[in-house]
């Protein structure tokens, strides 16, 4: 079996069972860009209550974003924690955004993938994953995103070693399935879920897992 098809079945599996994830949940691609950076470091619950004060606030516009002073900006998106390290990287999006694409996100969409990531990742805060989810949930651009949860699942697997790189995993997916953003989308929210819900750092329940059949040896 080659590993499309290896990958595919994965996918087909973890789809069946959980159905679509329905990622990433956000009204403009401004907010999920933002969303991306919220959300280093904690979980989605905190993202959201720092979402939702934005947005109370009228800062999930980049206009409204720019407009907030740091120190009100720091209190809104306390809940998401790190906050006066995130509303600097905040920040530097937005001065990204206007000096990159007159102060309109979606106008970003208009470059490559490639030239376009190599941009994002030299914005202050922005590292691969973060750059991956803007690309993939906020501009419709196929680039897979990957992280711890994917990690876990593929080295289980002993699809990569335990030492492999984000660009690794990345290029792992990238390389072989087609450059499909639905696609590209629904796998990496599929991965999480089942991490979440099975594939546990500690005391895994592959037994109930939906990829538990492809696994060679049940993880202590």
């Amino acid at each position: 079996m080659n590993r499309e098809t290896y990958l595919m079945e994965l996918f087909g599996a973890m789809l069946g069972r959980l159905g679509p994830s329905g990622w990433w949940p956000a009204q403009t691609p401004f907010e999920v860009a933002v969303g991306a950076i919220l959300t280093q470091n904690t979980n989605w619950q905190n993202v959201e209550k720092a979402i939702d004060a934005l947005r109370a606030a009228g800062g999930l516009t980049e206009q409204g974003l720019a407009s907030i002073e740091p120190a009100r900006l720091e209190q809104l998106i306390r809940p998401a924690g790190f906050f006066r390290q995130k509303t600097a990287k905040l920040q530097a999006l937005v001065d990204f955004i206007n000096a990159q694409a007159d102060g309109v996100l979606a106008n970003l969409s208009l470059l490559s993938i490639d030239e376009l990531r190599g941009r994002l990742l030299e914005v202050k805060g922005i590292g691969p994953e973060t750059a991956d989810s803007i690309l993939l949930y906020a501009l419709d651009k196929p680039s897979f995103v990957v992280d711890a949860y994917t990690k876990r699942i593929l080295t289980r697997h002993g699809l990569l070693p335990e030492d492999v790189l984000y660009d690794e995993m990345r290029e792992f997916f990238m390389d072989v399935l087609p450059a499909d953003v639905s696609l590209f989308n629904e796998y990496h929210a599929l991965l999480v879920r089942v991490a979440k819900e099975w594939c546990h750092k500690s005391a895994p329940k592959c037994s109930e897992c939906p990829l538990g059949p492809y696994l060679e040896y049940e993880v202590p």
